[in-house]
């Protein structure tokens, strides 16, 4: 799938108005897919304040919202039902020349793919959030949200497993 032109401002306009949050109703989305990945539905939504990720039980949501505080941990581990669930947040700081350098590859990366999600902001095209299955290592996703303004770069990684009853 190609970059998506969204017409809706983003809502977030840094790293630090982020909040992570599990279990969140549905939000608004500006975009979503759906993939099947080991029997089980992933549904990737893009949000105007950023992200939410369906797997299983999980409901992953990433993004600046009226009522939600906190900030983006680093990490999370936690255990829900039958599933271990990871999740991994970095914020990297870019020079203006590399920031859109990275953002050029994000794009790239989600071109194409029915498994990924990239959505642009008006404003820029270095302006997005993207998020993407990565089908190598079981039930997995990444996700991008770019801050043109400060050039910034939240890079996140989930991973959800079975544990295994013996």
């Amino acid at each position: 799938m190609s970059p998506i032109p969204l017409a809706a401002p983003y809502l977030d306009t840094s790293a630090d108005q982020l909040s992570f949050a599990l279990g969140l109703p549905t939000q608004e989305a500006l975009a979503v897919t759906e993939v099947e990945i080991a029997g089980l539905t992933l549904e990737l939504r893009l949000l105007g304040a950023s992200h939410q990720v369906f797997a299983g039980p999980i409901r992953e949501t990433v993004a600046c919202l009226p009522g939600v505080t906190g900030q983006l941990p680093s990490s999370v581990a936690e255990e829900i039902g039958d599933w271990a669930y990871q999740f991994t947040a970095r914020i990297h700081q870019y020079a203006p020349q590399e920031f859109t350098e990275r953002a050029t590859q994000i794009r790239q990366r989600t071109a194409g793919r029915s498994d990924a999600l990239c959505g642009v902001f008006p404003g820029s095209p270095d302006a997005l959030t993207a998020l993407a299955v990565q089908q190598d290592t079981g039930i997995a996703w990444r996700t991008w949200h770019t801050y043109p303004q400060t050039r910034q770069i939240v890079a996140t990684h989930s991973r959800l497993e079975a544990i295994e009853t013996r």
